[in-house]
C-alpha cells in the first residue's frame, strides 16, 4: 500500500463532499484528485527529485504531498522558523527540488503557495505520470526537532504511513458534518498524520495558519468543528482563554492532545471546562509515522473519577499501544523490565520506520526501534513515559529522572509550568535547575520550592537553583528546548 492508495480511497467514497478548506467554498475529494494530477505533471516537467514545501497551514500543503507520491518523489516539509542561513543549507542538499515557499531568496526557481496552487488548477502539462510508487520508496522526509541536538531527517516510506493509517483509522468512518481544526504546523509528523487519517475517514479539514486561542476557538464555532488536535501550550492557551470569559465550542466532541509532556493542572482545568468533550492523549514520535498509544475519552472519564489512585494515576500517562504496535521497556541490564519499572521505552510494528537520511536504519534484528525515551509499563499495560534519556541528570553519580521533580512541583499551587534540567558543574558533574512559570498573583519562593521538593523528596533530588521566569523556550509544536535552559 502507498498513499496514492489513501488518495485513490478517498476520491472514491467521497468524491462528492468537501474535505478541504471552509464548508462554503473547500475542495471536494475530486477537487483534490483533479489538483494533484496537474501538481505532479507540473513536478514530472520539472525535472524535480524532491518537493520542498516551505509554507503555514493550507490547501497548497496537501495538494504539494499527493502530487510529490504522484510523481515518484520524496516530500520534505520544512520548519519556516529555521534562519535564513539554516534553510538554505538544508535546500540546496536535497537532490534537485522543487521548492514551494514564501521566502524565494532560500533556492532560486522557487515557487510561492499561490503560484502553486494556481498552477495546481489550470490545464497539466502533456508528460506521462510514473506508475504507483512501490511500497518501499520515500515518501516523506522530516526533520527532527533536535531539542537536544541537532535535528536529522527522519525517512516516512509509503509503507510506514500507510500501516499507520489503514491499521487505526475506518475507512469512511467520518459524518457528513464532521470537521477538524488543524492548526499543528505543517513540517510536524501530527500534521501529515492528520491529514491522512482525516481524508481516509471523510472529515472535512479546516486549516488555521496563525494560532490564538480566540481565533482556535471563533474557528471551531463558525465551521462547526467536532474534532481538533493541539499541543500542550495550545490547550493551555484555550484554558486561559475560556477561564477569562471566552464562550466555550458546542459542537466540538473530541480534542487530541501530544507532542510533548502537559501538566496536570492544566489537564484538570480543561476538563473542568468542556465536560461534553471527549479528550484523547497520544503518544507518538516523528520515526514512528505519529501515535503508537492512545489515552482515550473513556480512559479520561474513568480516571478522572475514580477513588483508585492506580486508575486515577492514568491521567498522567499516554495510554495503551496501539492494537498493532508492540511496546516494551528495558532495564538497565538490557532485559524486559517489570511492571512499573522505569527502564528505556523500544516500539515495534508496521508503521515504525526508524531511519534516517544521516546514519540509516536504527531498528535492531528484532524489529525493535529504540525512542530514546524512558517510562515504564503498569500491571494494565499502560504507558508512563517519563522523559528522554538525555535529558538524565547525573548528580554526584546518582541518576535522577527531572519528571518525578517537575511532578512535584506542579503539585504545588500556584505553579502553572515547571521544567527541570541538569547544569554543568565540576562539583557534583551536574546540578539541579528548576525554571518555574507562577500562576498571576501566586506567592511562591525559590526556597518554598526547594523545601517542598525536599519535603517529598530526598535531599539529594532537591533543586539547586529555581529561577522564575514567564515563558518556556520550546519548539512550535511545544516541546521545551532544555538545551536552551541550560545555557
Amino acid at each position: 500500500m502507498n498513499l496514492l492508495t489513501i488518495l485513490e480511497m478517498t476520491g472514491a467514497g467521497h468524491g462528492d463532499r468537501v474535505l478541504l478548506g471552509t464548508a462554503r467554498d473547500g475542495l471536494t475529494g475530486f477537487d483534490l484528485q483533479q489538483r494533484v494530477r496537474v501538481g505532479a505533471a507540473h513536478l514530472v516537467a520539472s525535472g524535480a527529485r524532491t518537493v520542498v514545501y516551505l509554507g503555514e497551514n493550507g490547501i497548497g500543503f496537501p495538494i504539494a504531498l499527493f502530487a510529490a507520491a504522484t510523481a515518484g518523489v520524496p516530500f520534505l516539509p520544512l520548519n519556516y522558523r529555521l534562519s535564513h542561513d539554516q534553510l538554505v543549507d538544508v535546500v540546496a542538499a536535497q537532490d534537485r527540488p522543487y521548492v514551494i515557499t514564501e521566502d524565494p531568496t532560500v533556492a532560486a526557481d522557487a515557487r510561492s503557495v499561490d503560484e502553486w496552487l494556481a498552477l495546481t488548477a489550470q490545464d497539466a502539462p502533456d508528460v506521462t505520470l510514473p506508475s504507483e510508487p512501490d511500497p518501499d520508496t520515500e515518501a516523506v522526509l522530516l526533520l527532527t526537532s533536535g531539542t537536544t541536538a541537532a535535528p536529522k531527517s527522519a525517512v516516512l516510506r509509503h509503507r510506514h504511513l500507510a500501516a499507520y493509517v489503514l491499521d487505526t483509522v475506518e475507512f469512511s468512518g467520518a459524518a457528513p458534518t464532521d470537521a477538524v481544526v488543524v492548526s499543528v504546523p505543517p513540517y510536524h509528523i501530527a500534521a501529515v498524520a492528520n491529514l491522512l487519517s482525516n481524508l481516509y475517514t471523510g472529515r472535512r479539514i479546516v486549516y488555521l495558519d496563525k494560532f490564538t486561542p480566540e481565533g482556535w476557538l471563533r474557528t471551531v464555532a463558525e465551521e462547526g468543528v467536532t474534532h481538533a488536535m493541539v499541543v500542550p501550550t495550545m490547550l493551555s492557551r484555550i484554558v486561559d482563554a475560556l477561564e477569562a470569559g471566552e464562550a466555550a465550542p458546542t459542537t466540538l466532541r473530541s480534542l487530541s492532545y501530544g507532542g510533548a509532556p502537559l501538566a496536570p493542572s492544566i489537564l484538570q482545568r480543561a476538563l473542568t471546562l468542556l465536560p461534553e468533550v471527549g479528550f484523547v492523549n497520544a503518544y507518538g514520535l516523528t520515526e514512528t509515522s505519529s501515535s503508537i498509544a492512545v489515552l482515550g475519552p473513556d480512559d479520561h472519564r474513568e480516571a478522572a473519577a475514580s477513588d483508585d489512585a492506580a486508575v486515577r494515576a492514568r491521567l498522567g500517562s499516554v495510554g495503551r499501544p496501539l492494537p498493532t504496535v508492540e511496546i516494551q521497556i528495558r532495564n538497565s541490564a538490557d532485559a524486559p523490565a517489570a511492571a512499573g519499572e522505569i527502564g528505556a521505552i523500544f516500539v515495534r510494528g508496521p508503521q515504525v520506520a526508524g531511519e534516517y537520511r544521516q546514519g540509516g536504519s536504527r531498528i535492531d534484528a528484532d524489529g525493535w526501534f529504540p525512542t530514546r525515551d524512558e517510562g515504564y509499563l503498569d500491571a494494565d499495560g499502560y504507558l508512563f513515559v517519563k522523559g528522554r534519556a538525555d535529558d538524565t541528570i547525573i548528580r554526584g553519580g546518582e541518576n535522577i529522572a527531572p519528571a518525578e521533580i517537575e511532578d512535584t512541583i506542579h503539585q504545588l499551587p500556584g505553579v502553572a509550568e515547571a521544567v527541570v534540567v541538569g547544569i554543568p558543574d565540576e562539583e557534583w558533574g551536574q546540578r539541579i535547575g528548576a525554571f518555574v512559570i507562577r500562576r498571576p498573583g501566586a506567592d511562591l519562593s525559590e526556597d518554598g520550592v526547594r523545601e517542598y521538593v525536599r519535603s517529598v523528596l530526598r535531599s539529594s533530588k532537591t533543586p539547586d537553583v529555581v529561577t522564575f521566569v514567564d515563558e518556556l523556550p520550546r519548539t512550535p509544536t511545544g516541546k521545551i528546548l532544555r538545551r536552551e535552559l541550560v545555557k
